[in-house]
C-alpha cells in the first residue's frame, strides 16, 4: 500500500516535484519540443446538433522529456502541453462550430532497451495522467448554443523509439500512444440546459466516470527527428480520437494532422557512475 501511495504521488505532483526526480549527477540531457500543426476535425455532439462537421484545425503541442534517478535511471518522466482551435462547417454548409481546448498530461515511463544507447530500440510503458478543458460553440443555435469540455483521468502510455544512422547522421524515430483508461467527465443531462445547471441548481448526475466501454479515446503521435545543421527538425502525424456516450448523448472529435517543429536539448553534468544501458534521451 505504501508502494502505491508514493507512484500516486509522484504522479500527482509530478510537475512540482520535478526538479526533485531529476540527478544532477545521473541526467546527460533532457528534451524539450515544440511541434505546430494541420490538419482536418470531424466532430458531432448531439447536445448542440445531430449532425457531422467538418473542417480545418490548428494544433500546438509541447513536450518535455527528463530521465529520473528512480531504478537507477530507467523511468523518465514526460509531460505534454496540447491546444487547438477548430473551424468546422455542417453537411449543408449552414452553420458552423467554434471549438477549442487544451489537454496536460504527465507520464512516467519504465524503459527497456534493445541494442547500443546510440542505435537500437526503446520500449517505454506506464502510468499518465491527464486533464482536458475547453469549449464547442455552435453558430446556429439559440437556446444551448455551447458545450463545455471538461474531463480528467489516468490513462496508459506506450512509446517505441528507435535511433538510427545515415552518413553519419543521428536520426530517430517515435511512436507514442496514450489510451485513457478511467476518468471523470462534465455532460449535460439529455435535454437539460446550462442555465438549469449554474443558475437554478439543478444538477443531474452531470460529473460521469468514463472508462473505454462509455468514453474509447486515444491519441497516437508518430515523428522523426531530423538533424539540420546545428538544430534539430521534428516532423510528425497526429491522431487523436475523442468519443463519449453519456445522458444518450454522444460526443466525438476526430482529429488528424501534420505535425512540424523544432527540439532542443538541454545538457546536464555528466556522472561518473554511468546508468547500466548508458542512458540517452
Amino acid at each position: 500500500m505504501r508502494k502505491i501511495t508514493s507512484i500516486l504521488s509522484i504522479l500527482l505532483f509530478g510537475g512540482f516535484f520535478g526538479s526533485e526526480l531529476l540527478s544532477a549527477q545521473e541526467t546527460r540531457e533532457s528534451t524539450h519540443a515544440t511541434l505546430i500543426g494541420i490538419g482536418s476535425v470531424r466532430q458531432q455532439d448531439t447536445y448542440l446538433s445531430p449532425l457531422n462537421y467538418k473542417g480545418p484545425q490548428v494544433q500546438v503541442l509541447y513536450e518535455t522529456l527528463c530521465p529520473t534517478r528512480l531504478a537507477e535511471g530507467k523511468w523518465t518522466m514526460q509531460s505534454i502541453w496540447q491546444g487547438n482551435i477548430s473551424y468546422t462547417e455542417s453537411p449543408a454548409g449552414n452553420a458552423n462550430n467554434l471549438g477549442g481546448d487544451i489537454n496536460y498530461s504527465f507520464a512516467m515511463h519504465y524503459n527497456w532497451l534493445f541494442g547500443a544507447p546510440q542505435s537500437g530500440l526503446r520500449l517505454q510503458v506506464g502510468p499518465q495522467l491527464y486533464a482536458n478543458a475547453g469549449a464547442l460553440y455552435n453558430t446556429r443555435n439559440g437556446n444551448n448554443p455551447a458545450q463545455a469540455i471538461l474531463n480528467a483521468g489516468v490513462a496508459v502510455s506506450m512509446a517505441a523509439v528507435y535511433r538510427f544512422h545515415i552518413r553519419r547522421q543521428h536520426f530517430l524515430m517515435r511512436n507514442q500512444l496514450d489510451v485513457p483508461l478511467i476518468g471523470m467527465k462534465f455532460s449535460p443531462n439529455y435535454g437539460q440546459s446550462y442555465y438549469e445547471i449554474f443558475s437554478e441548481g439543478n444538477s443531474d448526475h452531470n460529473l460521469c466516470a468514463t472508462t473505454p466501454f462509455n468514453a474509447p479515446c486515444l491519441r497516437n503521435l508518430l515523428t522523426i527527428d531530423i538533424p539540420f545543421k546545428r538544430s534539430t527538425l521534428r516532423a510528425g502525424y497526429l491522431i487523436d480520437i475523442r468519443q463519449s456516450h453519456l445522458h444518450e448523448l454522444k460526443y466525438h472529435n476526430y482529429t488528424h494532422a501534420f505535425m512540424l517543429g523544432w527540439v532542443r536539448h538541454i545538457s546536464y553534468k555528466k556522472s561518473q557512475r554511468q546508468t547500466p544501458e548508458g542512458f540517452i534521451m
